[in-house]
């Protein structure tokens, strides 16, 4: 009877549905199956998350928006930061000091950001579809996260450069040698290198319905830890940096305060004055530009440990981290501004540039297109004047 199948196996009965399941065969099947939708799945598949939840319910607004601006980003930072490595490495009578290498490496590192911003208009454009597999996907990312701790710590960088300039300028020299510059430079390229490395290790992309996202946060969620790795992320990458900052921006301020008191004159003193605006500029960007998308990490992740957010939530997440990321990357525009602050040569020579643009302007107008660019070429290859900053 228990080859002819007895009560469990009558047709109707539940034993029908739940025996196979239990069984050695039926359990390489079931999971055979599972593995098939796995890797295939339906393609009426929505756009949701691992809970169910469709965070791109954004997308058309998200087309529009996050297309312009990034194009907007691609033409003024591409322009800005290789306007500035053509002037400061045009300055052939004056070497540069520790502040301009930190400014040049963080020239460089915006404009190589801007090659990965193509990638970014294409995946709006396409309404979060991204179009060129996963391995340009990592690559844009590893670009994209590099740029901006990169950006944090060559900042940080110059506010204690112009602190040690002014708080202890009786023995700056041995402080902002050269040599200690660079080792600090490549010191800084190689542990961001360490830090977004893993991101070259690990698929970005995930396949959601018939579109495939590139750098979305929640195509990570299954990473162990993630709240606490992210959490220490901001700290270190974040936190740290904005706290040295602050600290510079005060002591800077309580020097110029005293010295102020001990001897009326030195209010005037334009070196001092330079490097506390340099310091200020710099916060301001840091703050404008860093702290939106680090708190808003900070507060979604608090929230990840302590309960599991509902799908209201993570939309808004959603939304909120396009805003952030997009003032994040709006850093690689305000960095010129920084170098506008830093040194006098660089605002006059850049001042120079637009005066004989628009008179080669003014002159092809009225005689026709032939005119000489010789003064254009004049400005770019004559000296610049010296740095009003301390070395």
């Amino acid at each position: 009877r228990r080859r002819g199948g007895g009560k469990g196996r009558q047709p109707g009965s539940p034993g029908l549905w739940v025996s196979p399941l239990f069984s050695s065969q039926g359990r390489r099947n079931w999971l055979a199956m599972a593995a098939v939708e796995a890797a295939f799945p339906p393609a009426n598949l929505t756009p949701v998350n691992q809970s169910g939840c469709d965070v791109h319910n954004h997308q058309v607004s998200a087309k529009v928006t996050f297309s312009l601006f990034y194009t907007a980003l691609l033409v003024l930072g591409a322009c800005g930061n290789i306007l500035a490595l053509c002037i400061t490495f045009q300055r052939r009578k004056k070497k540069l000091n520790s502040t301009d290498l930190y400014l040049v490496n963080l020239a460089l590192s915006d404009a190589l950001f801007t090659l990965a911003l193509p990638g970014r208009i294409a995946y709006y454009v396409l309404e979060f579809n991204w179009p060129f597999g996963d391995w340009f996907c990592r690559a844009t990312a590893f670009v994209f996260y590099m740029n901006t701790y990169v950006g944090i710590y060559f900042m940080t960088c110059v506010s204690v450069d112009r602190y040690i300039a002014v708080v202890r300028s009786r023995h700056p020299g041995r402080l902002r040698r050269m040599s200690r510059a660079r080792a600090v430079c490549v010191l800084i390229w190689f542990l961001v290198f360490l830090q977004t490395a893993p991101l070259l290790l690990r698929p970005m992309t995930r396949r959601m319905g018939d579109r495939l996202t590139c750098m979305e946060y929640f195509n990570f969620e299954e990473v162990p830890k993630l709240p606490y790795l992210l959490l220490a992320a901001c700290v270190l990458g974040f936190f740290l940096p904005v706290g040295i900052i602050l600290v510079c921006y005060v002591r800077i301020n309580l020097k110029l305060c005293q010295t102020a008191k001990e001897n009326p004159l030195t209010v005037k003193n334009g070196h001092h004055r330079r490097a506390f605006t340099v310091i200020l500029v710099v916060l301001l960007a840091v703050l404008l530009c860093f702290s939106p998308y680090h708190l808003n990490i900070v507060q979604f992740m608090v929230r990840k440990i302590l309960y599991q957010p509902s799908c209201r939530e993570q939309q808004a997440f959603k939304m909120s981290l396009q805003v952030t990321v997009a003032f994040m990357n709006l850093n690689c525009c305000i960095d010129p501004i920084i170098y506008f602050f830093a040194f006098r040569g660089y605002k006059r020579r850049l001042l120079r540039i637009f005066r004989n643009s628009g008179s080669m302007a003014t002159s092809s107008t009225r005689h026709g297109p032939s005119f000489s660019l010789r003064p254009a070429l004049l400005s770019l290859t004559a000296p610049l004047p010296p740095l009003l900053l301390p070395s």
